[in-house]
């Protein structure tokens, strides 16, 4: 996965203070760099985004800070029903955002890598 000269420092700076969440980030990029090699990401001031083509994913923290672990969010052509999708939005015809919390490494499972898969793959096909 391509990653900037500075993304070490720059993803210490976004976890600061949080250290569990740092380690859940480092196991889900690791996950991601092993699906996606072709990918990059970028740390920027709210939020970590992968990028294919275009962005199919991204990484935040819970908007309250007593909640922990990390949001992963990705778009995809349809919604999907499942109880782990926390909030799922329409921000354009039939291009669904879906956040998932994810509060430990078990979390980052076949079922979420598939949702990422076919964000992956939706990113990279859509005009």
């Amino acid at each position: 996965m391509t990653t900037s000269g500075h993304y070490e420092s720059d993803v210490l700076f976004f976890f600061e203070g949080r250290p569990e969440e740092l380690a859940l980030y480092q196991t889900f990029f690791q996950h991601l760099a092993d699906a996606f090699p072709e990918a990059s990401v970028k740390v920027q001031k709210s939020q970590i985004s992968f990028y294919g083509r275009y962005l199919f994913a991204m990484v935040s923290l819970p908007r309250r800070k007593r909640d922990t672990g990390l949001v992963v969010s990705f778009g995809l052509g349809r919604r999907l029903d499942s109880p782990r999708v926390a909030v799922a939005v329409e921000p354009y015809p039939n291009r669904w955002t879906h956040h998932v919390p994810v509060t430990g490494g078990p979390e980052i499972d076949r079922e979420l890598l598939d949702w990422l898969q076919e964000a992956w793959t939706f990113s990279e096909v859509k005009k």
